[in-house]
Order: structure tokens, then C-alpha cells, then sequence
């Protein structure tokens, strides 16, 4: 097997300045929650532009194998990008009060928005652990077989 074809079978890999703003985008999501929970103003904004990082630099990564399992791992794994920028939008929406701003009835937004970007950050990391864990553990038996 040529080494561009075993390039293509697993994920592509970020470049040094790639991987940095990754790592960046995740701390600011990171640092960025907690200060949310301690009630800074900043906070959403921090979140919101390291979620953005964050999701972009993954988005970047391809995997273009053919084993479904890391197919569907992939899948998973973009489906919490969406879920932490989703994150991003209710910690806007609950520091500003966007839907009371629309005329949304108070019991509503309680229910609905108040504080649960808590619930969904919690969803996205979590399927953001499993999602990575796996699909490493995936791409280490791929390269066994070979």
C-alpha cells in the first residue's frame, strides 16, 4: 500500500498554526464556561469565539476510509460542534434575554432557555469525549490490520 493511500484511509491532520487555534478554541470554551457560571459579562463571548475555533478546525478534519464505525463517530462528533455552537447562541440568549426582548412569556423562557446551555454543553462534551476516544481506538485497529 502506497503512502497516499494510507493517508487518505485515516483523518487528515492540522498543520502546526491549525492545531494551535484549536487548542486555543478549546481553552477559551473552556474558560469561557466557567466564567458564564460565576456570571461574567464576557463570558459568552469568549465561549462563542473559541466554540467557533474550536468546531471550524474540526469541520477541517476529513475522513475519507470506508470503515462505518468511524463514519458514524464522525458524524456523532459534528453533531456536538453544532451543539456546542447551539451552546454558544443560549449563553447569548440568557445573558441578554433575547426572548423576553420577543415578547416570550417569562414562565417560557424559564423553562426553556434560562441557564440550560448548561444542559446542552454537558450532551456536546459528552459526545465530544466518546466520539474522539472511539475514533482513535478505531483508527489504532484499522492501522493493525494493515
Amino acid at each position: 500500500m502506497t503512502n497516499e493511500q494510507q493517508n487518505r484511509i485515516t483523518m487528515n491532520k492540522l498543520n502546526k498554526v491549525e492545531t494551535v487555534v484549536f487548542l486555543l478554541g478549546g481553552l477559551m470554551m473552556v474558560v469561557g464556561s466557567g466564567a458564564a457560571v460565576f456570571f461574567q459579562s464576557w463570558a459568552p463571548y469568549l465561549f462563542a469565539m473559541g466554540a467557533l475555533c474550536f468546531c471550524l478546525m474540526q469541520f477541517k478534519q476529513r475522513y475519507e476510509g470506508n470503515n462505518f464505525v468511524i463514519q458514524r463517530l464522525r458524524r456523532m462528533m459534528l453533531l456536538s460542534d453544532v451543539l456546542f455552537l447551539l451552546t454558544a447562541f443560549l449563553m447569548f440568549a440568557d445573558r441578554f434575554s433575547l426572548f423576553r426582548l420577543l415578547n416570550v412569556d417569562y414562565l417560557v423562557y424559564v423553562q426553556y432557555v434560562h441557564n440550560n446551555w448548561v444542559v446542552v454543553l454537558l450532551v456536546a462534551a459528552m459526545l465530544q469525549l466518546y466520539s474522539m476516544h472511539r475514533i482513535g481506538a478505531e483508527l489504532d485497529k484499522e492501522a493493525k490490520k494493515r
